[in-house]
């Protein structure tokens, strides 16, 4: 960091944890940005899922950044003393699914989706391959291969809602 000594972060930052904190955000409001302007944004659900996945491919794959989503990689195994650090970002995953869930929730409104599609499962099975994406980013994945997989996740959006429509 530069030649920053200890003092001189806890005077700025208060803690390490809240140097993290703030690390996340300014993530939040850049990287993950276009995900959660593809959900508010498009005029369908479908769209706005399809959307989603090809922002978290494009973020996950950003040349000169590293590969992964931090919200997914981060602190997921973390020491007793960091359960607060972990505690942190499993609640910033949970609003990106509480998102997804509401942008469902906006498409029965609408007429898009049919009103018996269970659509907790729904959010939960996109977050769960977004996720899923972050983690074959890191691992190296290519960008066709996460879009081949984002395109497969559409193809059961198809599937389900098909099937819940009749």
């Amino acid at each position: 960091m530069g030649g920053i000594t200890a003092p001189s972060l806890y005077a700025a930052f208060g803690s390490k944890e809240e140097l993290f904190r703030e690390a996340v955000e300014l993530y939040s409001r850049t990287l993950g940005a276009p995900m959660m302007k593809a959900l508010a944004e498009e005029p369908t659900a479908r769209a706005s899922l399809e959307a989603l996945l090809q922002a978290a491919v494009e973020a996950f794959c950003k040349p000169g950044a590293p590969r992964g989503c931090m919200l997914v990689l981060g602190a997921i195994n973390p020491m007793p003393a960091n359960k607060s650090v972990q505690d942190y970002l499993r609640g910033l995953r949970a609003r990106r699914q509480k998102v997804i869930l509401q942008r469902l929730e906006r498409g029965v409104a609408e007429g898009e989706l049919p009103s018996g599609l269970d659509l907790s499962a729904l959010a939960s099975f996109y977050t769960t391959v977004v996720d899923g994406l972050a983690i074959q980013a890191r691992d190296g994945a290519s960008r066709k291969a996460l879009k081949f997989a984002a395109r497969c996740a559409m193809t059961a959006w198809d599937r389900v809602v098909a099937e819940a429509s009749s």
